[in-house]
């Protein structure tokens, strides 16, 4: 999956010399947690909520309701964005935004195509891929697997579901952390049947070891 498929398209933006108040006003409007600062289509910085945070007046302050919104109107965006926030393509994969944002603890992405700002992916749109991924809202029955890590070993297992006449809605695949040696993985499979003992029988049939069982979704068929 693409970052294009995910991502916000045309995101809010902000100018460099946008107040602080006016910042704010905008993300409580739209219930962002950062705003993309340009200048014309060129992206030059992000701001965001903790940013905002930080130089807002704390709760001790003596200053009054009046002097505190006096400063921070005088307080432009420029003053505490970052400049030059990493970005990434719209071609880009889900899962290249997700090391991005996981090696860089930063929780959103501005997509910049052609030197041009064409959305924004965060960490909520990488969480709705991965449930979309694994059709997680949808019925259906969710079988792991632990198997030896070999080639054929993902024909042979979809075989075995195919000859049942049951469909595969989403598969997936992790590594056993406590196999050191890295012979074995765990395999994710959701499945349209609600008949798991007939699967499960003819997957342990032919040397697969299940480990879990569960359902997804609000019915299965």
């Amino acid at each position: 999956m693409l970052v294009r498929a995910v991502m916000t398209p045309n995101p809010v933006t902000v100018t460099e010399e946008t107040t602080v108040h006016e910042a704010m006003e905008a993300m409580q409007k739209g219930n962002f947690g950062r705003l993309l600062v340009t200048r014309g289509d060129r992206l030059v910085g992000i701001v965001t909520e903790l940013d905002l945070m930080r130089i807002s007046p704390s709760a001790a302050t003596t200053l009054s309701i009046w002097e505190q919104n006096a400063l921070l109107a005088k307080m432009r965006v420029k003053d505490v964005m970052t400049t030059d926030p990493v970005t990434i393509g719209p071609d880009a994969t889900v899962e290249e935004a997700a090391l991005l944002m996981r090696d860089l603890h930063i929780s959103g992405l501005p997509v910049v195509e052609n030197d041009k700002v064409i959305g924004i992916v965060t960490e909520r749109d990488l969480f709705d891929a991965f449930v979309d991924l694994m059709h997680a809202p949808k019925p259906g029955a969710r079988i792991t697997l632990r198997v030896v890590n070999e080639i054929g070993v993902l024909a042979k297992m979809t075989r075995v579901v195919s000859d049942l006449g049951i469909n595969i809605l989403a598969i997936a695949a992790f590594d056993d952390e406590e196999d050191e040696d890295n012979v074995h993985s765990f395999v994710v499979l959701k499945v349209d049947t609600k008949d798991t003992e007939r699967l499960i029988e003819a997957l342990e049939a032919v040397g697969f070891s299940v480990v879990h069982q569960g359902f997804g979704g609000s019915q299965v068929k």
